[in-house]
């Protein structure tokens, strides 16, 4: 495993002199700018005393909050919000994550915004989204996904859906749509247009993700019931499989020469069911199964390493970052004593890397008050911190 950048190293990236302002949330929110700090950009979190609330997790190792520096301001607190303001005017993006209408009523909406900074890019990540009828109700990732069509998807036939954590909606369908809508718009904006809203909501970008099964369910290629499709669990050639210590084996050889290679190696070749036999794709499942639990996690992996069968392990989070390949690669990387994923993806020429330790509330003002030039942050205290 490598080790990134030594806090305080030069910055790089291809987002480098890119100005973001994040005002402080949870969830996506701040995912999607630890995305933009790892590439490069200057992430200020505007912190606001007590915190943002919902999951309570050590400062320290809050890695969404990595790359970045933290000012600390109560924003209604007299002073606070003209501070922000004076931010704002030398961003190039805002990120927000509060309900619609909040930062409007904190004199921080996007007519404020704009009004300092035509050029800005105003990014709102909620779940809903900006209207609708559930515009301005409470949620969390496993609800969106669930109205979304994509929680249906996913667990077996016979059981009920199964919540991939919060990684489908709240990281995919929201901060990484986040992260495309403030870029794209940033391009925009560089190339001569109007700074504007970006309204990210999960519901939106869950909904996107599902286009291509959409497109098959039109065309006859998808039956909308759990556990009965090709990438579903309902093919016995795409799943996992459990294995003789209790580990799991994932299985996924679609296509006739690498299935060829998978039941050659697995050793059942000869007597496994024909595959386009649907009839008897439950002998199938059972003969894959019963081979599977012959020998553990380990030995199959030996069998299978450097294969075209499609075939890996199933790793635990602490597992991954020792897997040979992921190790070969630096997918992982250790910094402060944390391990954990490297920024994504790469670049040739600009590099992103993990430069600064999980930021503390308020631990850069003074820092952030001389690089952006805001004597405002410091000036009369408006945050009541030193």
């Amino acid at each position: 495993m490598t080790v990134a950048a030594e806090d305080g190293a030069t910055a790089a990236g291809p987002l480098a002199g890119v100005r973001v302002v994040e005002l402080a949330g949870i969830g996506p929110g701040p995912f999607a700018a630890m995305v933009l700090a790892d590439l490069g950009a200057d992430v200020v979190r505007v912190d606001r005393p007590g915190g943002a609330g919902g999951l309570r997790i050590d400062p320290d190792y809050d890695l969404t909050n990595r790359n970045k520096r933290s000012v600390l301001l109560d924003l209604k607190a007299e002073g606070s919000v003209a501070a922000v303001l004076d931010l704002v005017e030398r961003a190039d993006i805002l990120i927000e994550g509060y309900r619609p209408g909040v930062t409007e009523k904190l004199g921080l909406g996007p007519e404020d915004c704009l009004a300092r900074n035509p050029r800005l890019v105003y990014g709102r990540m909620t779940g809903w989204g900006q209207e609708g009828p559930l515009a301005r109700t409470a949620g969390h990732d496993i609800g969106y996904i669930a109205v979304t069509g994509a929680l249906s998807m996913i667990g077996a036939a016979d059981g009920p859906p199964i919540a991939p954590a919060n990684l489908l909606g709240d990281y995919a369908g929201g901060s990484l749509y986040l992260v495309i809508g403030v870029l794209a718009a940033l391009q925009h904006a560089r190339a001569g247009g109007p700074g504007q809203v970006v309204d990210a909501a999960i519901v939106d970008g869950t909904a996107h993700l599902t286009s291509a099964i959409h497109g098959m369910m039109a065309a006859g290629g998808w039956r909308d019931q759990r556990g009965t499709n090709l990438l579903d669990g309902g093919c016995p050639f795409y799943g996992t499989y459990e294995t003789a210590d209790g580990g799991y084996m994932a299985v996924g050889p679609l296509e006739r020469k690498f299935y060829a290679e998978f039941i050659e190696l697995l050793g059942i070749a000869e007597q496994a069911p024909a595959r386009d036999d649907f009839d008897s794709w439950a002998a199938l499942r059972t003969a894959i199964a019963d081979r599977f639990k012959q020998r553990d996690r380990e030995e199959w992996t030996a069998v299978f390493s450097a294969s075209d069968a499609c075939v890996a392990p199933v790793l635990s989070l602490r597992e991954a970052p020792a897997h040979p390949h992921l190790a070969a690669r630096s997918t992982f990387v250790d910094h402060g004593g944390i391990a954990q994923p490297a920024p994504a993806p790469r670049f040739s020429a600009t590099p992103g890397a993990v430069r600064r330790a999980p930021v503390r509330p308020g631990a850069d003002t003074a820092e952030v008050a001389r690089d952006w030039g805001v004597t405002s942050l410091v000036e009369g205290n408006p945050s009541g911190t030193s």
